[in-house]
This record gives structure tokens, sequence and C-alpha cells, in this order.
């Protein structure tokens, strides 16, 4: 995460950082799938877990879980796999020997039916 990801007092990062990044994931997996980006329809549960910071990095990976006729159902995680180390220096950073789990999500999304090309 970048500075200018950070919103709040403390480098901290706004949550919503991490549904930008379950929206790249989602992109993906619906090109993967159907051969077009999609819409994302709705998330219905988010959990933020752990805080994120500048300087820190994340891992966001996801799944689809079920397949309607457009529909798409994914589960989302994202990992903080470095810290960043402000307290020894600027630039500073520790690899995390255990990723920590930052945010989990689910949610829908839609292919319409004449963009799916598979």
């Amino acid at each position: 995460m970048s500075a200018h990801d950070a919103h709040y007092g403390g480098d901290l990062v706004d949550g919503a950082r991490m549904l930008a990044l379950f929206g790249d994931v989602a992109t993906e997996l619906l090109i993967g799938m159907d051969g077009d980006e999609g819409l994302f329809v709705a998330y219905d549960k988010v959990e933020f877990l752990a805080p994120v910071h500048a300087g820190d990095y994340i891992e966001a990976d996801g799944r689809i879980t079920s397949v309607g006729n457009t529909s798409r159902r994914m589960e989302f995680e994202a990992r903080k796999v470095v810290v960043a180390r402000p307290d020894v220096g600027e630039s500073a950073a520790d690899v995390l020997a255990e990723p920590i789990v930052v945010c989990r999500a689910t949610g829908t999304c839609v292919t319409p039916k004449d963009k799916k090309r598979r």
C-alpha cells in the first residue's frame, strides 16, 4: 500500500482499498470463466480483520464458489505478507513468517448473456 492509500492517522489505509483489490480479483475470475469483465453486483459479507498501513504489502485472491445462468458467487481473502517498519527506518519492512488475514468477503458478480464468450 502506498502513502497515497493512507487516509487516516498512523498511515492507516481505508478498508475500501481491500474491496478495490477484490474487484480486480473478480474481474480476472470473470475473464477466465466468461471471456468478459462482467459486473460486480453486491457484497453480502465483508469482514475487516486487521489494520493495513501504508508500506504494507497485500496479496488478494478469490474463487468462484457457485455458478448460475449469469451470476457467479465468489469468496475473497486479503493477506498482509510484508509489514512496514517505520520504527526502524523510513523504508524498512519485514516479510511476515505467517501472512495476516486482513479482510474476507463474499459477493456476487454477473456476466450478461450477450457478453459471455464461453
